[in-house]
């Protein structure tokens, strides 16, 4: 198995990425492909790795995606980019995954363009991997997609439980739709249509639950479109930020709340190790053919090393294979179930007509025979 790892993508490129897969390399024995420029890679892994012991090739690339470039102006113009090559190497079956901490709408649209979506899947969907009072759950879509419809909904319903189950290892997974209700007719007219199709699924759907349940841990899947996905996650994001600094603040008052600290330290660092993004290293993009991790800006070779952990997880337990199954054996149930449905209202609705006109068919000829006397 190879893992490519966009070397130039992320805040502290190449540095981290290079730090991280040599971590990785490490502990997990993995073969890694570092894609962009080779000389400031080569300068980071010489000093890391001074005897180049470890199975890590560097493919150079020409040209890096900054993180102000706009997807198309990236897919237009930047051919030689590390991301593409990456992506090139996995389409091509050299590699079995690939990881950026780069600009995640160029890692969504180059993977949509070079990879392609799964048969079944209309796009792809981000899923973040999130902690809750009773262990964890994935929320998606967390951004890829702002606008949604009802399919794509119910599509990351289905990849979502499918992920869950896998990786997560819950059995029978919980599936949720968020809403502003907990009622079954509440929402948008889109989410009122997928609440009835993942309703009509053989997974295991809970109905709608609100914000609030998010992370009281009563659903394993949380999902939503992109848009209310990413603003329910920046706001997690700033609220932990907020807490934390509320924490720190609070113990450095006083030599007492100092001494508090001391015996509180061991709980509270099992805490921030619960709830530490870095302790995933990335979020999948679920839906495409292949292995995709998109990690955060700012990840640190800690975050990259977990992140081509999860990679290699998600190769060796053939992910895509199962979402494809999963897809397929519930659209192929409903239409089955459509299709016994609508035969019962045509039965219905056009029984008695069919009838009718099937007892007035003979009368026809002597009718025409009449009228010709």
């Amino acid at each position: 198995m190879k893992i490519v790892v966009d070397a130039m993508g992320g805040d502290h490129a190449p540095e981290a990425a290079v730090e991280g897969a040599v971590m990785a390399a490490r502990e997990y024995e993995t073969e890694i492909i570092l894609t962009g420029l080779s000389e400031p890679i080569q300068a980071v892994l010489d000093r890391l790795d001074p005897d180049h012991n470890l199975p890590i090739k560097i493919v150079h690339a020409d040209e890096v995606v900054e993180m102000h470039d706009s997807p198309g102006k990236v897919l237009r113009s930047k051919r030689k980019s590390s991301m593409k090559i990456g992506l090139d190497l996995v389409k091509e079956g050299t590699a079995s995954a690939f990881l950026s901490a780069g600009n995640t709408g160029a890692v969504l649209a180059y993977s949509t363009v070079i990879l392609r979506p799964l048969n079944g899947v209309d796009r792809p969907a981000i899923a973040i991997q999130l902690p809750t009072l009773k262990g964890n759950a994935i929320l998606l879509d967390a951004g890829a997609n702002v606008d949604c419809k009802t399919s794509q909904l119910f599509q990351f319903g289905i990849m979502g439980h499918v992920f869950a189950e896998y990786i997560l290892g819950k059995e029978n997974p919980r599936v949720g739709l968020l809403s502003i209700g907990e009622e079954d007719g509440k929402g948008n007219e889109i989410v009122k249509e997928a609440f009835q199709m993942l309703k009509s699924s053989h997974i295991n759907f809970i109905g709608n639950i609100e914000g609030k349940e998010v992370y009281r841990g009563n659903a394993d899947v949380i999902v939503c479109d992109g848009f209310t996905g990413n603003i329910a996650l920046k706001i997690s994001e700033s609220l932990a930020e907020m807490i934390g600094t509320n924490l720190k603040r609070m113990f450095q008052s006083s030599w007492l709340s100092r001494l508090g600290y001391l015996f509180l330290k061991p709980q509270l660092d099992q805490f921030k190790k619960k709830v530490d993004y870095s302790e995933t290293g990335g979020a999948p993009l679920l839906g495409v053919n292949g292995v995709v991790i998109i990690a955060h800006g700012s990840s640190s070779p800690k975050a990259i090393k977990n992140a081509i952990n999860r990679a290699r997880e998600l190769s060796e337990k053939n992910i895509n294979a199962h979402i494809r199954q999963g897809i397929e054996s519930n659209l192929a149930d409903m239409e089955a179930s459509k299709g016994t449905i609508w035969k019962q209202i045509k039965d219905m609705a056009f029984g008695a007509e069919s009838a009718e006109a099937n007892k007035e068919e003979p009368d026809k000829p002597a009718n025409k025979s009449s009228d010709e006397t």
